[in-house]
Order: structure tokens, then sequence, then C-alpha cells
């Protein structure tokens, strides 16, 4: 896809706009009610502060600290490990808030910061930022572009614990098609499709999730 003066515009102006009055608008309306009731409750759950501050990779490859709601007990792994397939780390609530991605609310807050923005590849923790570069140095090419709640892969089926070669290219293939083709019309097609697999479930996921292909990552 070319790009046009349409596209250029909405990669440089456009979208900023959107996002910042977007999120503006879900902090006001939901967020002031929302964060109090789920910090309430996750303080009940388990010890520990409410939110998850975790440095990741954004825009050119530089660290920003992400914040999620903590679904997590404590533990001295969160900054190495990914969350995975019944990770004993995991709270009872966090579970909950995992499965409708509702722990991910906060970021919102990020792309209000400019941090983020609602659509792009998703951020990744520093340690594996590396540790994927090595194994396939276009990882890197992924921050051309500011990270995104949600993004090409995840609607593809490529999310969660990245287990093998398999998915780290893929993940890297479709992340790098959003940031030469970006446009309104797919960041559209985008966060619709991210809507439905929140209501209906995604039966892709679960099939990517069960493909043992590939080289394992250890």
């Amino acid at each position: 896809m070319r790009s046009t003066r349409t596209n250029i515009f909405y990669k440089t102006i456009l979208k900023r706009v959107i996002d910042f009055s977007l999120a503006l608008i879900i902090c006001i309306l939901f967020l002031s009610w929302l964060i109090p009731l789920l910090a309430f409750l996750i303080k009940l759950s388990s010890k520990g502060s409410v939110f998850f501050l975790q440095e990741r990779t954004g825009l050119n490859n530089s660290a920003f600290k992400i914040i999620k709601f903590r679904t997590m007990l404590v533990n001295a792994d969160s900054d190495k490990k990914q969350a995975c397939y019944k990770d004993e780390r995991i709270t009872n609530l966090g579970s909950i808030l995992r499965k409708y991605s509702i722990d991910e609310l906060p970021q919102i807050i990020n792309v209000l910061k400019g941090d983020m923005s609602f659509v792009g590849p998703r951020p990744h923790m520093l340690f594996h930022t590396d540790k994927y570069t090595k194994l396939n140095k276009n990882f890197a090419l992924r921050g051309a572009v500011l990270p995104g709640i949600t993004g090409l892969a995840q609607v593809m089926g490529f999310r969660g614990e990245i287990k093998n070669e398999f998915m780290l290219n893929n993940r890297i293939r479709y992340d790098l098609y959003y940031n030469k083709n970006l446009s309104f019309k797919l960041d559209v097609f985008i966060l619709l499709k991210t809507v439905q697999i929140l209501i209906m479930g995604d039966s892709k996921a679960k099939v990517v999730a069960e493909v043992n292909s590939g080289k394992q990552i250890v």
C-alpha cells in the first residue's frame, strides 16, 4: 500500500488527536469510577500495589513505564518471565481481569501521556526485546511506531506468551505489515476485531497456542 497524503496526515497528526480525545473521554466517563472500584477489589484479593508498572520498549525502542492493574502475586520474575497458561503467580481476581483484558485499561493513561496508541505493536519487556532481537534482527523494526494497547498481530491470533520461533516470526511479520500500511481504515479494522474477540473469544488464538512447530525459545 502506497502512502497517500491522507495516510501521511493520519500517521503524523490525526492518529494522535484521535488517541488523545478518545482516551480523555474514556478516563472521564469510565476510569474515574472504575479505577477506585477495582483498586478496592485488588487490595482485598492480595497484598501489593494496585497498579503494576514496568519498563517496556516504546517508540524508537526507547523505554517507558507501562501501567496495568496488578494481576499477580508480587514476585521476583515479573521483569523477565511472561505470564503463561495456568501461571501460579496469577491471583483469582487477576485471572478474571486478564480473561476480559480489564488489566490493560490503565494503559489508556499511557495513551494520554503519548507513550502509546490504541493500536500498534504490543510493547515487550526490555529483557525480551534484547532476547528477541538477537533471534530475529527485524524485531527492533517494530519500534518505528508507537506501541499499542491492541495490534494486528494480536487480532490475528499471535498474542500472549511467545513459545517458539513460529510465534515470534509471525508476530514480527504482522507488526511490520502494520507499520508499513498504517492507516485509519486498518486501525478501525483492528479495533473492531478486538471488540469482537473480547465479546466472542478468539478461536484462532487457541489454534495458534497449540502449534508446536519451530524451535522452542528457552
